[in-house]
């Protein structure tokens, strides 16, 4: 829990977020979102001052540090506003209204996310970061809330209608009908196009700095490979999954992610940690392996896994959300080396090899005005055996001497000041994680992998499950609480199919089935489609919006998307079909326009237009033949295909329940049997393993 100090408490004291903790000693009398802020609002007839963030943001750290802790800003802000704190992660719907609010007003957004609003919660201003006083053309904090009292006093009907302008276009987005109708295949070959233009053919991954990793745009082109056999979506992933875990935003000694790369090069990297990036990344690097063998691949994908169990899981069996960029105040320092650190914590021998292999300098080999003088970041040109044979050490003594190296670097970096760690769970996020680890149970074939997923799930299914049988989206030291978001819902359906796909335990499907039944009763638009991203009685929101984009992670719409076409081909039943095709219809339009938005929409579609393919096992668990052709359906990269499994023994087993189709599928003379049916035909049962092999593969 975040300490609260001896300090005066303002109301976020109360509060569970980590974030707003952070500013319960603030001399800014901060209200969280609420009536009661909206009522002190109307009452002492101010306009609101909201502040949004998270835990571990940098910005939102410096804003915190140079304007909200010092009392000549609070003392202003305190006069001219009511403060109001929002911490996105907990409230992701508040966050995505006024973010579109700030992007509309001024071209941009991000955090720590500034808006000034009247009483009942309409914008008129927007910005991000402001410093306390004005510098180089950004103006200061305390100069703004002079600007905006004075117009409050004397030029109120311009805010107030620049506030409705501001409603009335958050209302049109959110009410905009879809016109686009049905898309086509073609949209994922322009899709790839577009990929392929913003494509770094020397460092990899997209576009230019800041460099962030899009783990979904690298799933889209795994399945374009696929279906096209264009050898440049595959070369595509490999290079940007090599360079990503080459560089420095990869954590070389305790594995992991940071948040993004501040260059082109994947070289500097603000330094956070996010769980969502870390089950994203974990997800393609699976895929990747299974598709082309790579150790590096897999290698990465266990230092992943190692990092999250060690460090980032919370005894209940749900994961915390991030680890700050900063340490004692300084961004990266609890990841940095001097050259003098690393030849006291090596001997020579060790020292040598690790200075070459992670490109050490004596001066440092990172200067940047947001690093220390000296600072060494830890990345790789070259492979261990390479580097082994330029200083012309014996690999196998190499590897011996890096083993020892990198187990004395990470102990002694553990005695260091550790970044922050926001410990609340939040359920749309360990939902993404759920899909990782159930899907690495599967890949690599490991039971601890599929143990660890399965305690994740029974936390989501019991410890954030609301007594109607929805979903909690927040848990924080053992009290869960925010009604879910649709994201929620979409994450851990999707995380319960492949839960299925692990496991072959029917339960996890019925679990699925009921999530997005109550996700239909409650975020569904029945007159055009989609998804809200907040439910029916969804309050204190100006707007109900539909979110698609497929940003830092992919949407809940474009999650749904998925789930209702494998729900339609699993249990059989024509309207989940049908509620995906009015889901890709209204969407169409915004698809079809810019596509390389959309990818995991674009991944659903490829999914949608097959060929699709479903394997019905039937046999017995434990049995060699059962297992074999099981695995077999796990470690082959299928991204249209459904796996199903009959018990043998079992009359009425739950599948056939869910999946009518199965009922009569038995085990032909008592032998576990495959049916396999391919783009709507199906192949003769077999017993066969070589058959069996065929039919899967081919």
């Amino acid at each position: 829990m975040v300490p609260i100090t001896g300090k005066k408490q303002n109301r976020l004291a109360k509060e569970k977020s980590p974030y707003l903790r952070q500013h319960a000693t603030n001399p800014v009398d901060w209200y969280p979102w609420g009536e009661e802020a909206f009522a002190a609002a109307k009452a002492a007839d101010k306009p609101i001052f909201l502040s949004i963030g998270y835990s571990t943001c940098h910005w939102c750290h410096v804003m915190e540090r140079e304007s909200f802790a010092d009392p000549e800003v609070a003392t202003v802000l305190n006069e001219v506003f009511v403060p109001v704190k929002v911490d996105r992660e907990e409230r992701p719907d508040l966050d995505g209204i006024y973010m579109a609010v700030c992007q509309a007003m001024t071209g941009n957004g991000g955090w720590p996310l500034t808006i000034i609003m009247t009483p009942d919660q309409k914008p008129f201003f927007a910005g991000t970061y402001f410093p306390k006083k004005s510098s180089f053309g950004r103006i200061g904090l305390l100069e703004l809330a002079k600007k905006i009292q004075e117009l409050w006093r004397t030029r109120r009907e311009e805010l107030l209608a620049m506030a409705a302008h501001n409603l009335d276009l958050l209302q049109e987005e959110a009410e905009a009908a879809g016109t686009g109708g049905q898309l086509q295949p073609e949209v994922l070959d322009r899709g790839f196009v577009q990929l392929a233009q913003l494509y770094d053919e020397i460092n990899g991954g997209f576009g230019f700095a800041p460099k962030f990793p899009t783990p979904h745009h690298l799933l889209f082109l795994l399945r374009y490979w696929q279906r096209t056999g264009e050898a440049k979506a595959l070369t595509m992933v490999e290079r940007t999954l090599t360079a990503m875990r080459y560089g420095g935003i990869y954590d070389h000694l305790g594995g992991g992610f940071h948040r993004y790369s501040t260059d082109e090069r994947w070289f500097v990297p603000h330094f956070e940690k996010m769980l969502y990036d870390q089950a994203m990344l974990l997800l393609a690097y699976l895929e990747a392996y299974q598709v082309t063998g790579n150790s590096l691949f897999r290698q990465t994908a266990e230092e992943i896994y190692t990092y999250l169990v060690t460090v980032m899981r919370d005894e209940s069996g749900g994961f915390y959300s991030a680890e700050d960029a900063d340490s004692e105040g300084v961004e990266g320092k609890f990841y940095l080396w001097s050259w003098p650190e690393v030849h006291q914590v090596l001997n020579p021998e060790e020292a040598r090899l690790v200075t070459a292999y992670f490109n050490l300098e004596p001066a440092g080999n990172c200067r940047s005005p947001e690093l220390p003088d000296g600072a060494n970041l830890l990345y790789i040109t070259a492979e261990l055996p390479a580097v082994a044979r330029r200083l012309e050490v014996d690999p196998a003594r190499a590897e011996e001497l890096f083993v020892s190296a990198k187990a004395r670097l990470l102990a002694y970096r553990q005695q260091r000041v550790p970044p922050f760690k926001d410990e609340k769970i939040l359920t749309d996020w360990n939902g993404l994680l759920l899909v990782a680890l159930a899907k690495g149970g599967q890949v690599l074939q490991k039971k601890e992998w599929i143990h660890t997923a399965e305690e994740t799930a029974r936390f989501l299914l019991t410890a954030m499950r609301t007594p109607d049988g929805g979903l909690w989206h927040r848990y924080y030291r053992g009290e869960a609480g925010i009604h879910g978001f649709l994201e929620d819902y979409a994450f851990l359906i999707w995380g319960l199919l492949e839960l299925y796909a692990a496991t072959f335990k029917a339960n996890y499907l019925a679990e699925a089935l009921a999530l997005t039944t109550v996700l239909q009763r409650n975020f569904l638009d029945p007159a055009r489609g989609g998804y809200f991203q907040t439910a029916t009685d969804a309050e204190l929101v100006l707007v109900r919006q539909k979110e698609l984009y497929d940003g830092a992670i992919p949407s809940g719409n474009s999650v749904m998307l998925a789930n209702l076409l494998k729900l339609a081909r699993i249990t059989g039943d024509p309207s989940w079909q049908q509620e995906a095709e009015r889901s890709s219809g209204f969407f169409g339009d915004r698809v079809g326009r810019a596509p390389v938005n959309y990818t995991h929409f674009l991944s659903a579609l490829d999914f949608a237009f097959g060929p699709g393919r479903e394997i019905v096992i039937v046999g017995r668990r434990g049995e060699e033949m059962t297992e074999r052709m099981l695995a077999l359906v796990q470690t082959t990269y299928l991204p249209r295909t459904i796996g199903l499994f009959r018990p043998a023994a079992e009359e009425e087993p739950v599948l056939a329940s869910l999946a009518p189709f199965t009922k009569e599928l038995t085990a032909l003379d008592g032998k576990t049997t495959a049916y396999v049916c391919r783009n709507y035909q199906c192949s003769m049962p077999t017993t066969d393993w070589g058959r069996f092999q065929e039919l899967v593969q081919g």
